[in-house]
């Protein structure tokens, strides 16, 4: 079963370094932070069916 409460704290964690880049104008930054947290958190529920 996926750990949810861990992803949960993973995508939000990311969430908040991103906007935090945001707020300084580091749209770059920011996009690769949410495409990391994405493919993280896809690859942890990937393996939990496993």
């Amino acid at each position: 079963m996926p750990d949810y409460q861990k992803m949960y704290f993973l995508l939000f964690n990311a969430i908040t370094d991103a906007l935090t880049q945001l707020q300084a104008h580091d749209t770059g930054p920011a996009a690769l932070i949410l495409q990391k947290a994405q493919a993280d958190t896809e690859e942890m529920y990937m393996e939990a069916d496993e």
